[in-house]
């Protein structure tokens, strides 16, 4: 698949991430009009980003391998499953679909009479007085490290050419459900660095002076993922063979 018709379609599949996942967030999340407390909560959201994650691994999953996050396309390369020349493309229209995700739901965020974009958060990620739970800045950045660290490994052994095929969309869409239900009180949830990037922008201040650590811990984690995965899941056959060829 040439390189262009793959970013379009990194780019098409964060967007939907962002206004999925994020707008479940900002608009579904908690309800105050007539009838009171029909929002979705923190589980319906949680659940929302993993939709987000499920359908695109399907609609476009042979199409460009439905990164979506800078930090898989990292684990990945880092793996070995996915070429360095095409990392930075990757992640650039990975930003891009996040920040016009981001854009779309602002316009319909701002539609409703009083919502103040900056007040709400705008599903934006951050610690300390920024966290939901108001979690220190150490335990928001091993939170990210290690939920990233187990999302990348799911990937990889989803994705495995032994694992069952056809099921690995359905295995990582519910690891980041999973992941959305232990860390929204954290962190909000990030585990992907464009994801934070698209809401941050438009909250400014703090919450992009946070971003730093979004972008870091996840990458980390997903670095340590991807050299952890195959020297656990290398076989002794494979072993066997390299030195055969040596």
């Amino acid at each position: 698949m040439q390189l262009s018709k793959r970013l379009a379609a990194e780019l098409f599949g964060t967007f939907w991430l962002v206004l999925g996942g994020c707008g479940s967030a900002v608009l579904a999340a908690s309800f105050d009009g007539p009838v009171h407390g029909l929002g979705i909560g923190f589980v319906g959201v949680a659940l929302a980003f993993g939709l987000t994650v499920l359908t695109m691994a399907y609609a476009i999953g042979h199409i460009s391998g439905c990164h979506l996050n800078p930090a898989v396309s990292v684990g990945l390369t880092v793996a070995g499953r996915f070429p360095a020349r095409d990392l930075l493309p990757y992640i650039v229209a990975q930003v891009i679909g996040a920040v016009l995700g981001a854009f779309v739901l602002s316009l319909i965020a701002t539609g409703k009479p009083g919502f103040d974009l900056v007040a709400s958060g705008f599903a934006s990620n951050g610690y300390g007085e920024r966290s939901p739970g108001h979690y220190s800045l150490a335990a928001a950045f091993i939170c990210e490290v290690v939920m990233t660290g187990f999302f990348l490994f799911v990937i990889l052994g989803a994705t495995d050419k032994r694992a069952p095929a056809g099921f690995a969309p359905i295995a990582i869409g519910l690891c980041l459900t999973l992941i959305h239900l232990i860390s929204i009180p954290v962190t909000n949830t990030s585990v992907n660095p464009a994801r934070s990037t698209g809401p941050a922008l438009f909250v400014g201040g703090a919450a992009v002076d946070q971003l730093w650590l979004f972008w870091l811990a996840p990458i980390l984690g997903a670095v340590i993922a991807g050299v952890l995965y195959p020297a656990l899941a290398e076989s002794r056959d494979s072993n066997s063979q390299k030195l055969a060829l040596d």
